[in-house]
């Protein structure tokens, strides 16, 4: 199973769902300011970079844990995916799209703007990393929820996409 933790940058909320789901950073706390500046490309994807599917890790169970930054279009990426899923017969239930972006909050948008599109990081990254801080456990629960509709042992089922409004099917 391929699991592809999506939002506006791939920068930091995607990354940092993707790196509690490989349990690189804790679910039953709060991590430091230190443990999120430091976790795996946290604050590092560019614009450029936007569409690109980056393989983050492996979890437990042998899933492939990816992010992908995808602007403010993510139907365009639910149409892509899907569509090249059927060109190329690829099972729709072999991957989950988990949209991140609900748990984007106001301070994350102005850090992740000043620090990747105006390069400013020295102001940016504190502040998208205080604003990950606030919305920490809402990032967990999506995590838990994505964790929870996936199925054990073998996958034999259909396609679905994950969102803070519930699993579509």
């Amino acid at each position: 199973m391929k699991i592809i933790y999506h939002c506006y940058g791939g920068a930091h909320s995607s990354v940092t769902a993707a790196n509690i789901h490989l349990g690189l950073l804790p679910k039953e706390k709060i991590p430091g300011y230190r443990d999120l500046v430091n976790q795996k490309l946290f604050d590092c994807h560019q614009v450029k970079d936007s569409g690109r599917i980056t393989f983050m890790g492996r979890d437990e169970a042998g899933n492939e844990i990816y992010i992908v930054g995808r602007r403010s279009r993510p139907s365009l990426l639910y149409n892509a995916t899907g569509g090249l899923a059927e060109a190329f017969g690829i099972h729709s239930g072999s991957y989950v799209l988990v949209d991140v972006s609900p748990h984007v909050n106001v301070t994350m948008k102005a850090g992740g703007i000043i620090s990747r599109r105006l390069g400013l990081v020295s102001i940016g990254r504190p502040l998208v990393t205080w604003g990950t801080l606030i919305t920490y456990r809402g990032i967990v629960q999506l995590v838990e929820k994505t964790l929870k509709s996936l199925p054990t042992g073998s996958f034999t089922g259909g396609g679905s996409l994950v969102s803070t409004a519930g699993l579509k099917v």
